[in-house]
């Protein structure tokens, strides 16, 4: 029987997830922190895959004519094979190790944009060779941690897609990329009864939270929009880089 801490923190994992598919930048990113404080951190990633699967499927469906075709078409192949590596590693990888990596290109990227470039950048070409990396290390990532948006972000955000296209593009790729991993956690043992339980329990908040980060985004200004997606990859990107460097240490 769950506590009312296990129970306070697996509310506001749901709902941070349930905002991130509602397009709210990054928050998604949050959920398993959240929930590792009251237990581990891999049962946390487990748990929590359900309700990013229910929640993407409301995403979908607000965002379903906003995103770029393109964009789709060359990252998630690069995704799905990410996530086959992550699937194939699992017991070789360190997860502290990639939880340190990404941190640190995320960190980089982010200082990068706020010291030289502006928040929205001018519309560009999304080039496959590019797309297919970044979107392997974000089917990786996104599988060992459900931490994918730092490499996803470092591709998109200098295409200049607008506020509703990035969030839309966003939100149905990592619903494919979540929908994949179902496959491979399941054969780990990271999905069960109990869990699948849990997570129909916290499935609501998370379906509200959806929708209330659609209107969010929707009512916020495009530039600070970018702002806070840079800032909160700045600040997600240190929290990684110390998770990573305490569980190496």
């Amino acid at each position: 029987m769950h506590d009312l801490w296990f129970w306070a923190a697996a509310l506001i994992a749901a709902a941070l997830v349930g905002m991130s598919k509602g397009g709210v930048p990054v928050v998604g990113m949050l959920g398993v922190p959240v929930l590792a404080l009251v237990i581990n951190p891999v049962a946390a990633a487990g748990l929590l895959l359900p309700v990013y699967v229910v929640s993407d499927v409301f995403g979908l469906w607000a965002y379903r004519r906003h995103y770029d075709r393109r964009v789709l078409a060359i990252v998630l192949p690069g995704a799905v094979a990410g996530i086959g590596i992550g699937w194939a590693t699992a017991s070789l990888v360190p997860e502290a190790a990639v939880t340190f990596l990404v941190g640190l290109i995320g960190f980089a990227f982010a200082l990068n944009i706020l010291a030289r470039r502006p928040a929205v950048a001018e519309p560009r070409r999304a080039e496959v060779v590019p797309g297919l990396f970044w979107g392997a290390l974000a089917g990786f990532t996104s599988f060992v941690s459900h931490a994918g948006a730092p490499p996803w972000q470092v591709y998109t955000l200098p295409l200049g897609l607008s506020k509703a296209v990035f969030a839309g593009t966003t939100t149905i790729a990592f619903a494919v990329i979540n929908a994949v991993k179902l496959m491979p956690y399941y054969a780990l043992g990271q999905l069960n009864i109990g869990n699948l339980k849990i997570a129909a329990v916290l499935a609501l908040p998370s379906v509200v939270a959806v929708f209330a980060g659609v209107r969010l985004v929707r009512l916020m200004p495009e530039r600070l929009f970018f702002r806070l997606v840079t800032w909160a990859l700045l600040m997600i990107s240190v929290k990684l880089i110390w998770d990573g460097v305490s569980k190496l240490a």
